[in-house]
């Protein structure tokens, strides 16, 4: 029998987060608006202490036994490893399903970026249980934004106690992300509901004994509905269909035909439903006919920056995983010393395994950086003082989600991938979560949309063949920052390659933006390429951030520990300008040529 290694990596680095919220992201300034006037500091800080406490105790402890103990169907019901509700409870009983909504709602009137940063410790600590929440969650802010009143009086309340569940059903047999050739059918039943008929698979946490009920939102076409994405409809479809009293008495026409079983996230539920199968699944409408996929783009855009945070988490946790065996694990000694009977030394003085160590940390806490970066987006998009404020952030926010999800998706792998690098020939056993994590972390760049959609997005929706207001207002940001690090000592190399860099992306898009006006699919068919090279950009201003705020911090006369934090800092962002954002004069080359090797290849070729 195995005896599972454990490490002292922790979850997060504790001090990278503080350091995020509050020396880069001046999160303390939230307090200075009207809704969060009841807050302060110290409530922030009880918050995520208290995320972290119970992902530690909850959530951490059965992440290997779930990922090795799949979720089983007998044909009635479906049954998780046990540890699953105490972790689900615990999450609901304090409230985190509720966090940010108003107090009036039972919520606490959390910023944003607050429970982002406390949801990131419990996807380091168990990405798959903790799915349950992350869906449930964004179902219930798109009831909350578009359901009528008498379906948010009956639906919201036990949601955001814990006592329901929640997911979005879009995808179905044979049509992944066109969406706009979904035939799933609502049929009116005449008293204002629907019935609905037809499949869905790929539902993440579609079935289980977790909660007294699941709530569906389930995209479907209205009979009669216009063909294409202006036929598609929102419905809140229950797994229990509610008595007079608002109790869960009678199971909907939902039939859960089977469990799919993932390389990943094993924990978590994916299933295929059946609509239908009897008289019709009942449904309400969600909002306005036909308007259903705008409306659903809120949870999908959501989960598009959720899906990167935990990929984030799980590249960092990989990282922390990595150090901490590099910094234990005696093998070799350096190249110059030719003495065989010189102690071995630990394999982080190998410049190699630094290389490695270091390309992980600047992906994680890039990523990581980026990640809560968007959720100030989100937050100022709800609450900045200011309309133009919130306008410019939502516009911005709506440009650079497509990275937000994409970028941590494909670098947090790489962080997983460079984990089990390190760790050599126990990397890929089982007695360390490296191969688990990894395999968790490539569903990502797969979850919420693949990276070609992303690009597709970006390129083709995003920016156009005109560009947008979003763009704009990068461009205002990131040279903001310019100017401000070309006065900061330390800074003015970092802020050299960053500018040259940002314009190589400028004269990029550019061009790219004549291609897809003269002909969207040559314009288009490179489309991931520019999303990396846009990402690489974006992450190397959050590291610029990052190190001008070190690089202050240094300047007041930070020791010991402090120090070296501050340096690590400094030392990873001079990393990623030299060495991850080198390969974007070669990108931008074949791009502006207009390359055609992807378009013009044909299917008998391969």
């Amino acid at each position: 029998m195995l005896h599972l290694k454990t490490s002292m990596a922790t979850l997060l680095n504790d001090r990278d987060l503080e350091f995020q919220l509050y020396e880069v992201l001046d999160t303390e300034s939230l307090l200075q608006r009207p809704r969060y006037a009841e807050h302060d500091r110290e409530i922030f800080d009880a918050t995520l202490n208290t995320a972290r406490d119970i992902a530690e105790q909850y959530f951490a402890p059965h992440n290997q036994k779930g990922d090795a103990n799949e979720p089983t169907f007998d044909g009635k019901k479906v049954t998780l490893i046990p540890e699953t509700k105490p972790a689900w409870d615990a999450f609901a009983e304090a409230g985190f399903l509720a966090s940010h909504h108003d107090f009036d709602d039972g919520g606490s009137q959390l910023p944003e970026v607050v429970l982002r940063a406390s949801m990131a410790y419990f996807n380091a600590a168990n990405v798959s249980s903790t799915a349950y929440s992350f869906l449930t969650i964004g179902a219930a802010n798109l009831l909350k934004s578009f359901g009528s009143d008498e379906l948010k009086d009956r639906y919201l309340p036990p949601m955001l106690d814990g006592r329901y569940s929640g997911t979005m059903a879009l995808t179905e047999p044979g049509q992944g992300s066109a969406l706009g050739d979904l035939r799933t059918l609502a049929k009116p039943a005449g008293d204002g509901s629907y019935r609905l008929f037809g499949n869905k698979m790929y539902i993440s946490g579609g079935d289980h004994e977790l909660t007294e009920n699941i709530i569906h939102m389930v995209l479907a076409r209205i009979e009669g509905a216009p063909a294409g994405v202006r036929g598609i409809s929102l419905f809140l479809v229950p797994k229990f269909r509610l008595d007079d009293h608002g109790q869960p008495v009678e199971r909907n026409d939902v039939a859960l035909a089977g469990l799919l079983h993932k390389m990943g996230y094993r924990n978590t539920t994916s299933t295929v439903l059946n609509f239908g199968e009897k008289d019709g699944a009942v449904g309400y409408l969600v909002g306005e006919p036909h308007k259903g996929l705008t409306y659903m783009f809120q949870m999908m855009n959501e989960a598009r920056i959720g899906v990167g945070l935990g990929a984030a988490a799980m590249g960092y946790q990989s990282y922390l995983h990595a150090l901490d065996y590099a910094r234990e694990r005696p093998q070799g000694r350096p190249v110059s010393n030719k003495n065989p009977d010189a102690p071995q030394v630990r394999i982080v003085e190998h410049a190699d395994v630094r290389r490695m160590l270091l390309m992980q940390k600047a992906y994680a806490e890039g990523s990581m950086a980026l990640c809560l970066y968007a959720s100030t987006l989100v937050e100022d998009a709800h609450t900045a003082p200011d309309e133009s404020e919130r306008k410019a952030a939502a516009e911005l926010l709506d440009l650079i989600t497509p990275m937000v999800k994409s970028w941590p998706s494909k670098y947090g792998v790489a962080a997983s991938d460079l984990g089990i690098q390190v760790l050599g020939g126990a990397g890929y056993t089982r007695d360390y979560v490296l191969e688990q994590l990894y395999r968790d972390n490539r569903l990502n760049p797969i979850h919420e949309g693949t990276e070609g959609i992303q690009g597709i997005d970006l390129l083709g929706r995003k920016l156009g063949p005109k560009g947008g207001d979003g763009y704009a207002e990068f461009q205002r940001r990131i040279e903001a920052t310019l100017s401000q690090a070309a006065g900061l000592a330390g800074c003015e190399h970092l802020a050299d390659e960053l500018a040259q860099a940002q314009e190589t992306l400028k004269a990029v898009t550019s061009e790219l933006q004549k291609q897809l006006a003269a002909d969207p699919d040559h314009g288009l068919s490179n489309a991931t390429m520019y999303l990396d090279m846009f990402g690489k950009v974006l992450v190397g201003w959050m590291w610029l951030k990052q190190a001008m705020a070190a690089e202050k911090a240094l300047g007041n006369g930070a020791l010991g520990s402090e120090e070296a934090f501050y340096r690590g800092k400094i030392h990873t962002a001079r990393y990623f300008m030299n060495w991850e954002l080198a390969p974007l004069d070669g990108y931008a080359r074949l791009l502006i040529a207009g390359n055609r090797d992807n378009l013009d290849m044909r299917n008998d070729w391969f």
